[in-house]
């Protein structure tokens, strides 16, 4: 009987210390994450420096959503906000502030974006730690899809597209 009742303080004192360590997007991971960005696409390869910051506003349920690129010392500053549609269910909108809305899901501290433009998808994934955070985007071109399946009475048509460029950075927070 002690030995049950060992293991269950046990068990609770570890589920507390798990809620206590756990973090909170996004008020947790608020700063300035900088690094190298690897380009991979056809023509090469290629690194520049990266920048991505993520802070509070004024509003609530609205946040800073930066993006920097720099090359050759010029600063490309992608001003975009983090819209908060429902978080308890880790659903947000990446907005361009452009009339450009980017739905995105967070899972387990990681935020995924899909979308297509001019023909292209693109995917992002940036995947959130306590000092630092990956980010990567990879592209396809639905033009150039690949189709294949299975024949037969339960034939399935399965659709491919070949990724032609990714974007990998692990970016550390200042």
């Amino acid at each position: 009987m002690k030995s049950l009742w060992l293991f269950m303080f046990l068990v609770a004192s570890f589920s507390t210390n798990a809620q206590t360590e756990s973090l909170q997007f996004p008020q947790d991971f608020y700063g300035i994450y900088k690094g190298d960005l690897h380009i991979v696409n056809t023509r090469g390869r290629q690194t520049i420096q990266m920048e991505f910051h993520l802070n509070k506003t004024d509003s609530i349920g609205k946040h800073q959503y930066m993006l920097v690129y720099i090359m050759n010392g010029d600063r490309q500053e992608r001003k975009y906000n983090l819209i908060e549609k429902d978080a308890s269910k880790g659903e947000y909108i990446v907005d361009e502030n452009n009339g450009i809305l980017l739905d995105a899901k967070l899972i387990d501290d990681t935020m995924y974006s899909m979308f297509e433009v001019q023909d292209n998808i693109l995917t992002t994934t940036e995947r959130f730690y306590k000092d630092a955070m990956d980010f990567e985007i990879t592209v396809t071109n639905k033009t150039q899809k690949v189709i294949t399946g299975t024949e037969g009475e339960d034939a399935s048509e399965v659709v491919s597209y070949p990724v032609f460029a990714v974007q990998k950075a692990h970016l550390i927070k200042q």
